[in-house]
């Protein structure tokens, strides 16, 4: 390992944060010149991919982020950027510790920890002003800045390449959905989460992809659905009603390919989770459905054109993740209904 980067960024997860950073390192290319490293997992290092702001990624598996390997694998690469800064956008223990090896000077952003927490205890009393002045783009921004930039100049980008563009196109129109974000319109949708808290209902989804196929409205589901029933969604066989059709690739997409076919869809319908930033972050307008979480977090979508729909629920948010929240976090998300998103959808494509 060489020194490569006069600064290296350490980010080491979810997908949703990692992509988050992406706007900001482009930020800093634009108004400071800097081309930095950056240090995550490994199976997030494809994110950054052709990314100009962006030399060398430092890619980790599990294993070399496990304690005591990760204090060899972190005193190797102090050393190796010794004299370059450090600029830490997680401020866990990991990176913490990277830190205490940190031979040159250390930024960190505002994690904004403990008003998270106080205003979690206060019932919403406390702190709320001060997490809604910056989204999380912002507060990663604010570790080297004196004053956040405008949320507009942070948005995420993810730069994908035409032979990948093409290969998407290729795969939907495999699969009679045509190829691009019209003629008929496409719509992408993530029907999963990492906390089932933030889940919309099954039986939600299958209601919308009916009106989708009832309207005309070709779509398509991806992400990962690591346990469970596989959803049952109108369109994927030959029941499917009215001109619509859709299909199905849970599973089957990496990273890469997901962003791609993200970029052909005209819309990503999709609960709080990282595709949603993904589809931001190739320039795909996003209608995001918010229960267990609110603005607070720092997370909705940036997009010009993103939209959300949030749930009428008392007590929002119910933990900091949307992890927790008992049967009142359950029926959150209940409170969209599948109405509700249908109307939104037809809105905001009738809007592009």
């Amino acid at each position: 390992m060489s020194k490569r980067s006069e600064k290296l960024v350490v980010r080491f997860s979810a997908m949703g944060d990692v992509t988050l950073i992406t706007g900001v390192l482009d930020y800093w290319r634009r108004s400071r010149g800097w081309r930095c490293g950056v240090l995550t997992r490994a199976e997030l290092a494809p994110l950054l991919r052709g990314h100009p702001a962006v030399g060398e990624v430092i890619g980790l598996s599990a294993r070399e982020l496990e304690f005591p390997a990760s204090l060899g694998v972190f005193r190797r690469i102090a050393q190796a950027y010794s004299g370059a800064d450090l600029i830490d956008l997680h401020n866990n223990l990991r990176s913490r510790l990277l830190a205490g090896l940190w031979k040159g000077r250390v930024f960190r952003y505002p994690k904004l920890g403990l008003s998270r927490r106080l205003f979690l205890l206060s019932g919403r009393r406390c702190c709320g002003e001060r997490l809604l002045e910056h989204n999380v783009p912002q507060r990663y921004a604010l570790a080297v800045e004196d004053r956040a930039p405008d949320r507009a100049e942070l948005v995420p980008h993810i730069y994908l390449e035409q032979a990948e563009l093409e290969r998407a196109g290729q795969l939907l129109a495999a699969s009679g959905l045509g190829c691009g974000r019209s003629d008929p319109p496409l719509l992408a949708l993530h029907p999963y989460a990492t906390h089932s808290q933030k889940t919309w209902p099954a039986a939600y989804w299958r209601s919308l992809t009916e009106g989708l196929c009832e309207r005309g409205i070709n779509w398509f589901v991806l992400g990962r659905q690591n346990s469970g029933e596989r959803l049952q969604l109108a369109g994927t066989a030959a029941e499917a009603g009215g001109a619509g059709r859709g299909g199905d690739y849970t599973n089957q997409t990496d990273l890469r390919l997901t962003c791609a076919l993200l970029a052909r869809a005209a819309l990503l319908i999709s609960a709080d989770s990282g595709p949603m930033h993904l589809a931001t972050a190739v320039g795909t307008p996003v209608l995001g459905l918010f229960g267990p979480t609110t603005r607070h977090w720092g997370f909705f979508p940036s997009g010009a054109d993103d939209q959300v729909l949030e749930a009428d629920c008392p007590g929002r948010p119910f933990s900091l993740h949307g992890k927790s929240g008992g049967p009142r976090g359950e029926s959150c998300m209940r409170l969209i209904t599948p109405e509700a998103v249908l109307n939104k959808a037809v809105q905001m494509l009738a809007g592009f």
